[in-house]
């Protein structure tokens, strides 16, 4: 079989024998929509919600919530529906970076299109460090909720986000916009740390202490003006479906159709794994972590997993990396989580976990001496390290293929 594996804004074509071929996995083919007409509809018929025209009336300080570049979320298709009803008004646009890094002006165009000229006097960036927050109150794990200041002196607030499977809050979207998006840095550590439970898996929802903090944050939002739109993209990153209104509901609505899009059925684990990071999973080696996370359902224990990444900014948190790297396996990167914590170690921890159980590879144009530091054996090509683990694992090793590993799942199928 020929395939061509994505990297970067090429691709590396390869060659296989069938016998090795376990399976090629790509997003569920979904029926297309008409992008604009499915956002209207959901945008100006919102679930427990008045329409967005009355929602806005009379509001004097109104706030958009929009995701930072490392989201598909189609926020420019989506502003120019808004922005016509926003004209004449006091508005503003915060980028709900969570603890990310701010824009680059490439990405400004990536978020917001040939609109961003005439908007970007209003758009402000959340920095979790240094931006001024203020408390609504504490979950049911002690958490402050403490979020940007601009929230509070809003009166009404747009969240705009995607939902897709997460590899420990169970899904984006929703009130993940508000919590980490404008949170405090503080606020986001002691969230994230609540990853390092097993519990926290992608599409779980109940008994996830990351997913349940997010509901006590709900609960604590209900008391603002809030009216989010909300989207599920298909494997082209078009839009499938979208709801808007109630926070509460245009979340939980989607989720279906997030499945519909993300999450394939296979029916035998493989012994090597190659999963693709896409754009813009592949801004950095943090984000493409979840390419390996959501790819280890479709590995043996024992086996092979092989990252693909253009890791387009380098490697991203440096907190994710000193952990990684500072022990001499994964199983003592696991025990040092037990003695300490900052922000990004639970993203090395999801990594050491797959490693105590697999070998994890990867083909990066990332440094080969920290890779090899960081548990991962670097490889310049997916053939050489193909050709690499078919030697280890033997004629009859089987290979699973995963095109879009940062959004898809795997679930193995039980008969």
């Amino acid at each position: 079989m020929k395939l061509e594996i994505p990297y970067g804004d090429g691709v590396e074509r390869i060659e296989l024998a069938d016998r090795h071929i376990e399976q090629v996995i790509i997003p569920n083919a979904v029926p297309s929509v008409d992008e604009e007409q499915t956002l209207r509809s959901a945008i100006f018929n919102p679930l427990s919600s008045p329409g967005i025209e009355e929602f806005l009336r009379n509001r004097r300080d109104i706030l958009l919530l929009v995701n930072d570049a490392t989201r598909p979320t189609p926020t420019d298709a989506i502003m120019r529906i808004v922005y016509p009803l926003l004209r004449g008004r006091d508005f503003k646009i915060l980028i709900a970076t969570g603890s990310h890094r701010a824009p680059t002006r490439e990405e400004y165009d990536f978020i917001f299109g040939a609109l961003y000229g005439e908007i970007k006097d209003r758009v402000h960036v959340h920095d979790a460090k240094k931006s001024p927050c203020y408390s609504l109150g504490k979950t049911r794990h002690g958490n402050d909720l403490r979020l940007n200041t601009l929230v509070r002196d809003a009166d009404a607030i747009i969240p705009i986000g995607s939902i897709e499977p997460h590899y420990f809050a169970g899904y984006t979207g929703g009130r993940k916009c508000l919590m980490p998006g404008v949170a405090s840095y503080d606020c986001i550590t002691a969230n994230h740390k609540l990853a390092i439970s097993p519990a926290a898996q992608a599409m779980v929802l109940k008994g996830n202490p990351v997913a349940e903090e997010f509901d006590d944050a709900e609960q604590i939002l209900e008391k603002l003006n809030i009216f989010a739109i909300m989207t599920v993209l298909d494997g082209k990153h078009r839009v499938y479906a979208a709801a808007a209104g109630d926070l509460k509901e245009s979340f939980y609505s989607l989720l279906p159709r997030a499945d519909e899009v993300f999450v394939v059925p296979i029916q035998r684990q493989a012994d090597i794994v190659v999963t693709v990071a896409l754009e813009p999973n592949d801004i950095d080696l943090y984000q493409s972590q979840k390419a390996l996370d959501n790819g280890k359902t479709a590995l043996k224990d024992g086996g092979i997993i092989i990252l693909v990444s253009a890791c387009r900014s380098g490697v991203g948190s440096q907190a994710f990396m000193d952990l990684l790297s500072s022990e001499p396996t994964c199983k003592a990167v696991i025990d040092k989580l037990d003695r300490e914590y900052k922000l990004g170690y639970h993203k090395a921890g999801k990594m050491a976990e797959i490693g105590v159980k697999a070998r994890m590879w990867a083909v990066t144009p990332l440094d080969r001496t920290l890779m090899s530091k960081a548990h991962m054996r670097p490889f310049g090509s997916v053939s050489e390290a193909l050709r690499e683990a078919l030697k280890e694992k033997g004629p009859s090793a089987r290979v699973t293929f995963i095109m879009d590993g940062g959004m898809t799942i795997p679930r193995l199928s039980i008969s």
